[in-house]
């Protein structure tokens, strides 16, 4: 726990990434198998990550994303995209990995299909839409914690236009919606940032014990 605690504080938002380093593939395979395995509501996972490596599409991306460096110049370039207006498919399609995977019948699994439609795709969409966007996050935290143990810089990034990003990426036509972004490499040693203190509430702040 104390290498956790250590790679916790190592990490910072990055502001300039050297762009002449990059992730190995071995490397981003760990990172790609931590988002895989993020938790996620009822474990449906309700949404995409896209791996840009275009550097034309990375190029058109950073104007709606307030301009900023580390869409161009790290290592990769991830969009979490959250799926719009999740319903019944989504989840047959749950169920059915679930049944294959552990080696068990549909219909044993079928009560509990039917429980999460029953929660699920009775919500207004807009509400759904809120929803499976939250789960994004969930993923870029195992994708931030598993990156700081391997010495690897990530920049989650809210600035940017969802909507430019959706028209960028087609992602409209693909019922998806950018949720989120991460540029994954490493620190450019002129990045001054690297070197500020960690500022954070204090635990007497931060917790509430009742």
């Amino acid at each position: 726990m104390s290498n956790f605690i250590n790679d916790a504080k190592w990490r910072y938002a990055t502001k300039k990434f050297d762009a002449t380093k990059k992730v190995s593939a071995e490397d981003f395979e760990t990172l790609k198998e931590a988002i895989q395995l993020s938790a996620s509501s009822y474990g449906l996972q309700p949404y995409k990550v896209f791996i840009i490596e275009n550097p034309e599409i990375r190029a058109k991306i950073q104007p709606v994303a307030w301009g900023q460096t580390q869409i161009v110049d790290a290592s990769h370039l991830l969009v979490f995209a959250n799926i719009t207006n999740f319903g019944e498919a989504e989840i047959d399609a749950s169920i059915k990995n679930m049944a294959e995977t552990r080696g068990i019948p549909v219909e044993s699994v079928q009560g509990y299909a039917d429980f999460m439609k029953s929660k699920i795709t009775t919500l207004p969409v807009e509400t759904r839409n809120t929803w499976t966007a939250k789960q994004t996050y969930l993923a870029l935290g195992n994708l931030l914690n598993a990156a700081a143990e391997l010495k690897i810089d990530v920049t989650p990034m809210e600035g940017f236009e969802p909507a430019a990003v959706n028209e960028i990426l087609g992602f409209e036509k693909l019922g998806l919606n950018a949720s989120l972004i991460a540029t994954v490499g490493y620190r450019h040693e002129e990045d001054a940032t690297q070197h500020y203190a960690k500022v954070r509430k204090s635990k007497e702040e931060l917790f509430i014990n009742l």
